[in-house]
């Protein structure tokens, strides 16, 4: 069906009745986050970072945690690296808390901590994409920017019964449209968090409930008992199991860390020496001659290898992975002359930023 026909009904009297309804609702039912209502960009912009790929419920310590340490623009862009990926630690795709890094340092050289109050020039800043920056402008400034995020997609798209892909570049822009079309001119930060709130507590990606919905009359899914089978699922990747291992060099107290370099997964953390395997699994395990071979082509050590102390199933967008942990005492060999690598004592750990399979393994050294 063609794209005007979804935006047809969208008319003064549909606006009029969708938005008295959902403001109606949201007086009561509105979420009470931390972020919220303050009027301050810095948090807004914090909390809708740590929001990408993470829900609510996960993100709210967190966000404590990180603002309690860096309660100002001005002292994350002061942090080391290193204590900025620290307090990340957990949260996954670390490349954000590279970026927020990247922006506060930008922001606060060049704008004295202040940030612009446009969605085009917020888009400039260091991973911040059309989303979070009409959220920075609608919450922090209550600017009239419309937002597309995961509930208000699915929220849009069962309101106009779009049964398509609205992931392509049609369904893109016909959603960003209808996101603008909905926006009033009075309090437009306020109704953009009824609109996600509306989405994260009603409009569900499974079993979502309608009948208590405040603008189920205005859906176009609800009048089609089309509900469940909209929006479109995206299609999941094909699962790749790969096996690998990480060993823990012991040397006078310490064991060597490696900062994993640009351009691999967990870039910019740290991780004991790890490489892949070729051809294992839980039923066939790697042996301790093939892991003494495979540390020294990766590290130049020469060590000797214990039993393994465990074995690790995590999982990295499409990739399963089998990591298999050794303990190590060092025998020969010198590591490269960069600053990639370290010998760091096991009271030390905390003050690095691990990958969560990492900071696992530190513990059970430390417990063992």
């Amino acid at each position: 069906m063609p794209e005007f026909d979804h935006l047809d009904a969208v008319d003064s009297l549909w606006l009029q009745r969708f938005r008295r309804n959902l403001r109606r609702w949201h007086k009561r039912n509105g979420r009470d986050l931390p972020w919220r209502n303050i009027g301050e960009p810095y948090r807004v912009w914090i909390s809708e970072i740590m929001l990408q790929q993470t829900t609510v419920v996960a993100v709210v310590p967190y966000f404590n945690r990180f603002l309690d340490r860096f309660p100002t623009i001005q002292s994350l862009a002061a942090a080391d690296e290193n204590e900025v990926l620290r307090h990340w630690e957990g949260l996954g795709y670390y490349s954000r808390a590279r970026n927020i890094h990247k922006t506060a340092r930008q922001l606060v050289e060049s704008n004295d901590g202040e940030f612009p109050r446009d969605v085009k020039q917020l888009q400039q800043l260091p991973g911040i994409g059309r989303y979070t920056a009409g959220a920075i402008a609608s919450f922090a400034f209550d600017r009239p920017a419309p937002i597309v995020e995961a509930n208000t997609l699915r929220l849009y798209c069962r309101l106009l019964g779009f049964a398509d892909d609205p992931r392509t570049a049609a369904g893109q822009r016909l959603l960003w449209e209808f996101a603008e079309r909905l926006l009033p001119r009075k309090s437009p930060g306020r109704f953009n968090q009824a609109l996600m709130d509306l989405g994260a507590t009603r409009c569900t990606p499974t079993k979502p409930d309608c009948p208590t919905c405040p603008v189920r009359s205005c859906c176009r899914a609800v009048a089609e008992g089309s509900q469940e089978s909209i929006p479109m699922k995206a299609v999941r990747p094909q699962i790749t199991n790969i096996a690998e291992a990480a060993v823990a060099v012991h040397r006078k107290g310490r064991y060597l860390l490696r900062r994993i370099p640009d351009g691999q997964r967990w870039a910019g953390l740290w991780d004991f020496v790890r490489f892949p395997l070729d051809d294992h699994s839980a039923s066939k395990p790697p042996g301790r001659s093939e892991i003494s071979s495979r540390l020294t082509e990766a590290s130049g050590l020469v060590a000797e290898i214990g039993p393994r102390l465990a074995k690790i199933n995590h999982s990295v967008t499409r990739y399963r992975i089998q990591l298999f942990c050794f303990p190590a005492t060092y025998h020969s060999g010198d590591t490269p002359r960069t600053s990639t690598y370290r010998w760091v004592s096991p009271k030390q750990f905390a003050d690095y930023p691990l990958s969560v399979t990492g900071r696992q393994f530190a513990d059970l050294l430390v417990g063992s």
